[in-house]
Order: structure tokens, then C-alpha cells, then sequence
């Protein structure tokens, strides 16, 4: 009959074997830096933590979810067929407050490693070739197919924001990311199960839901400025990085390079003339908001903001605020004016915000 001490003296090695094994897997994979980043959150050598290098949802699915609390993935995720039924089957494997860690080449990255792989006049077409093909072609109806065909979605090209906004799709919070050489690595929470049916969010014209008169939600269009997924990183950005200048959010990395030359110039809002033409939006008035930016208004206000049909052009262009406390009163005053002149104080604030944006160049971002 073994004691206890004799069972332990068997499971000490054990676990000194697998921990030795797995960091020394990890760190040839993917350097010692990794290693450390990976060991920091988890415990590698515990037989609760899963560490494979699969693209396989059947992989995935074998697991015996009952003694799992943490998965370790050294496959990039750049590489898995179907990148949402992957991230859907380790949501099923893992309890409530488990960790997912695992890794992608993103954009910079996968910009970097063909730039510096061939001889400049070589590397620039074949750059702008895998640009358009896995980039372009993936976000347009009539290309998406020829792009399935030629790739068969391996080695996809996968910003930071896409992969960190479909995992929170999928009921996880986003603990920690990291540029570990020449990959990105995370670390998400199970918070919650995953939103079922949510569509790919790939196309140049998005739909974004906005708070409406009477607080009735509706579908602001809009051509996209962020990566894929980025919508649903909103609380997770302002939790990194509050409110810059303008009540935007500062650094705000879900933003395209093109797109904030788009923003610039407000290419991005022209769709919203069809909200216009529908009557879900006026000339001039409030912004339209998400339900995340509606929460920083105090209680009180957010009460009458929502008796009003939002606009076009918000007061913002006439007074340029630059905090959030600034916009609210902004908006206060112009209500206020709105209530005793409707058309008066209209015309006055589209030829005052008319004049600001011509002349003084004013911006919201």
C-alpha cells in the first residue's frame, strides 16, 4: 500500500518532467521571452493546463473539459480553417474564469517579415499582392469566394483587433496581449458563453447600433475606419485608455491607417445620409451613441437626450470641447436653445459648425 509520501515521491518528478518538457517545448517554438510571458499567467506544469499546437476543433473537443482550467495554443491562429468555431470550442472546454493563451502574426508583423524576407524590388509587389488578396478580398461580397478558393483561409492575414474582438464575441475578457518577437501573444478569460449568430464583420459599410429618439436602438451606416471585430472592444479601450481630447478615445489602435485619412475628411459618415433620408437622423443634432459612450453621460441627462431625433452635425463643431463633462455641456446649451427656437438655433449651429470645419479646420478625432 503506497503512503502518501511515497505517491508524492512519484508525482514531484512527474511534474518537474512536464514542466521542464512543456517550457522547453515553448521556448524553442517561440523563444525564452515567450516562455516567461506564457508562464506568468499560468501554471505550465499543472495537469490542469492543456498545451497543444493544433488548428483542430476536433483536438479541441477531445479534451476532457472536466480537469481543464487553462488552454496553451502554439499553433497562430492565423492559420485555423474556421477561426470562430475554434475560439466557440475552447469556450465549450473551459469553466468560468479559465485562461485561453494563444498567439497571431498581426498586421505589422506579417508587413515586416515580407519586407525584410526578399530584395526590395521583389518584396513591395509581392507585399501589395498579399495585401489585396488577404486583406481586400476577404471584405468584399463578390471577392470573399475567390478568396476562400486561392487561400482556403490559411495563413489569413489578422489585425490585433480582429482577433482580441472576436474573442470577446465569444465570452472572453481580454486579460493581457503582448509583441513577443514576431508574433503577438493574449490572454483572455471565459466570462461568459459565446453571442450566437453574430455575422463577420468584414464589410467596407458597417452597421452600427446607436441610441435613437424615445431610446429606440437602430442601425447607423457607416464606412469602415476599424478593423474587423473592433465594435466589440469599445469597453475594453476605454478601460486602457479613457477619453482623449474631442471625448474620443486616446491612442485608439482599432483605428485603420486609411482610416483616420477617412475620418479626416468625413468619407466614413457620408452612408449616414441614407439614416437622413429614413428620418433616424436630422441635419443638426446630438450624436448619435453606442450604449457604452451613452453610460458616461450622467443619469439625468441621458433622461432628455433621448427625447430628441440625433443629427447629422452635433453641436460639437460649434463649441469644440474636449472632455466629456465639456461635450455634455455643449450639448445642455444647445438643447436648450433648440427648445425655445427649433429652426432659428438649427440654421445659427450648421453655419456656425460649417465655418469652424472650412476655416478653422476643426475635427472630432
Amino acid at each position: 500500500m503506497h503512503t502518501t509520501e511515497t505517491l508524492l515521491s512519484y508525482r514531484v518528478p512527474e511534474l518537474l518532467y512536464r514542466i521542464h518538457f512543456r517550457s522547453a517545448a515553448i521556448a524553442r517554438k517561440f523563444g525564452t521571452e515567450a516562455e516567461r510571458f506564457i508562464a506568468s499567467h499560468v501554471d505550465i506544469g499543472s495537469d490542469t493546463t492543456e498545451v497543444v499546437a493544433t488548428s483542430s476543433v476536433f483536438n479541441i473537443e477531445a479534451m476532457n473539459g472536466n480537469s481543464i482550467h487553462s488552454i496553451v495554443n502554439m499553433k497562430r491562429m492565423n492559420d485555423l480553417p474556421d477561426i470562430n468555431a475554434f475560439i466557440n470550442a475552447v469556450n465549450s472546454k473551459l469553466p468560468y474564469g479559465g485562461l485561453y493563451i494563444g498567439c497571431i502574426e498581426n498586421l505589422w508583423q506579417r508587413r515586416r517579415r515580407i519586407l525584410d524576407k526578399y530584395p526590395k524590388a521583389i518584396s513591395f509587389p509581392y507585399y501589395m499582392f498579399d495585401f489585396l488578396l488577404k486583406r481586400v478580398f476577404p471584405k468584399w461580397g463578390p471577392t470573399r469566394k475567390i478568396y476562400k478558393l486561392l487561400t482556403r483561409e490559411n495563413n489569413r492575414a489578422v489585425s490585433t483587433t480582429e482577433m482580441l474582438g472576436r474573442l470577446r464575441v465569444f465570452g472572453f475578457s481580454i486579460e493581457d496581449n503582448k509583441e513577443v518577437g514576431k508574433l503577438t501573444f493574449f490572454v483572455v478569460r471565459k466570462i461568459a458563453l459565446p453571442v450566437l449568430n453574430t455575422e463577420p464583420h468584414y464589410g467596407m459599410i458597417i452597421r452600427l447600433r446607436r441610441i435613437g429618439k424615445d431610446g429606440k436602438m437602430f442601425d447607423v451606416f457607416k464606412f469602415r475606419t476599424m478593423h474587423p471585430y473592433a465594435e466589440f472592444l469599445q469597453e475594453y479601450v476605454h478601460s486602457k485608455n479613457n477619453l482623449g481630447r474631442g471625448g474620443k478615445f486616446a491612442d485608439d489602435f482599432r483605428i485603420t491607417s486609411w482610416g483616420r485619412w477617412m475620418r479626416k475628411f468625413w468619407l466614413d459618415e457620408q452612408p449616414m445620409w441614407y439614416n437622413w433620408l429614413r428620418g433616424e437622423l436630422k441635419l443638426v443634432g446630438v450624436r448619435p451613441l453606442s450604449r457604452q459612450y451613452f453610460a458616461l453621460y450622467p443619469a439625468e441627462f441621458q433622461e432628455r437626450r433621448i427625447r430628441y431625433t440625433p443629427g447629422l452635425i452635433p453641436p460639437f463643431y460649434v463649441d469644440l470641447p474636449e472632455t466629456i463633462e465639456d461635450i455634455v455641456a455643449s450639448e445642455i446649451k444647445y438643447l436648450d436653445a433648440y427648445d425655445k427656437h427649433p429652426w432659428l438655433t438649427d440654421i445659427r449651429y450648421f453655419f456656425k459648425a460649417l465655418y469652424n470645419i472650412i476655416i478653422k479646420r476643426a475635427r472630432s478625432s
